[in-house]
């Protein structure tokens, strides 16, 4: 797991107007907190923050008006509907062999049984309970070959060592489901032949 350092700076001005001036230039207000602690509010620096953020449940290394230093990791994130710029982060005071609960990316591989199947992800992340310092970025877990019908439950996802499952060990997962949009177009001629004889 990748940790990333960044610089932040203790934030004294609150609302609307304040936080307009923070992303003019180029940073984002957020707040840090955990632990029992009293939050902090911070601005963080927009461009290498985006980049941070890329990493799903990224280790912060935070540098706090070059005092302080604490690890984090995001914990919610906000952004713009329609530019897609970062508006605000909530970040989560963490210690080095903490153990906490997040959620990680699941990733497939391999192909299903010919025949035109669906998988369907009924779940597209896994909550996991895992140390602060060795989160796994995501879970890969192989579809080859599986038919309609079939399902992969949480218990059967290899997890990283030091990695426990954080929901229920028979939640479902993914699952196959067989395609029908053959039998559908086939109702729709029938309802339309008969529509014609009428």
């Amino acid at each position: 797991m990748s940790e990333v350092k960044l610089s932040a700076e203790t934030r004294t001005e609150f609302g609307k107007g304040a936080a307009r001036r923070v992303r003019r230039d180029n940073k984002v207000p957020g707040v840090l907190y955990g632990h029992g602690t009293e939050p902090v509010h911070l601005t963080l620096p927009g461009h290498e923050l985006l980049l941070a953020l890329r990493t799903p449940n990224v280790l912060i290394s935070l540098d706090i008006d070059g005092k302080s230093n604490e690890l984090a990791i995001p914990k919610s994130v906000q952004r713009d509907p329609i530019k897609g710029f970062l508006e605000h982060v909530d970040l989560l005071l963490v210690k080095r062999g903490e153990k906490v609960t997040v959620e990680i990316p699941v990733h497939t591989e391999g192909e299903l049984a010919p025949g035109g199947y669906l998988l369907e992800h009924v779940l597209n992340t896994l909550p996991v309970e895992a140390e602060a310092t060795h989160i796994p970025e995501s879970v890969t877990v192989s579809v080859e070959g599986l038919e309609a019908g079939a399902s992969i439950l949480a218990k059967d996802i290899p997890l990283p060592s030091g990695t426990k499952l954080a929901v229920d060990e028979d939640a479902v997962v993914l699952q196959v489901l067989a395609a029908q949009a053959e039998e559908v177009a086939e109702g729709e001629e029938t309802e339309g032949e008969e529509a014609a004889e009428v």
